[in-house]
């Protein structure tokens, strides 16, 4: 029942750090488009915020990752490798976990 409990938090802290990753992508969206501009200081405090959640998570793949220029793919990396984590992997440990109860 803990190793259920834990999977179960495992999943739920993927699933925020995708939603995380998709904000960010948004408003780097909207930024780029001047929607908003890193004049406004909400804007920037949530920026920030952002940045420093997910650069962590983008550094390893940006270091493997060939360079493109303006175009910056770890965020997709980093979410396929979320999801992979949270369909197949997360699924055979709960169905371990299931199964050996």
């Amino acid at each position: 029942m803990l190793l259920l409990s834990f999977l179960r938090a495992i999943d739920i802290i993927l699933q925020v750090a995708s939603t995380i990753i998709v904000v960010q992508a948004i408003l780097s969206f909207m930024l780029a488009f001047n929607v908003i501009s890193l004049s406004n200081d909400a804007f920037r405090a949530i920026w920030t915020s952002l940045d420093k959640l997910t650069e962590p998570l983008y550094r390893p793949i940006r270091r493997i990752m060939p360079d493109l220029g303006a175009l910056d793919l770890s965020p997709l990396v980093v979410l396929v490798i979320i999801q992979i984590l949270r369909g197949p992997v997360l699924g055979y440990f709960t169905y371990l976990a299931v199964s050996t109860m």
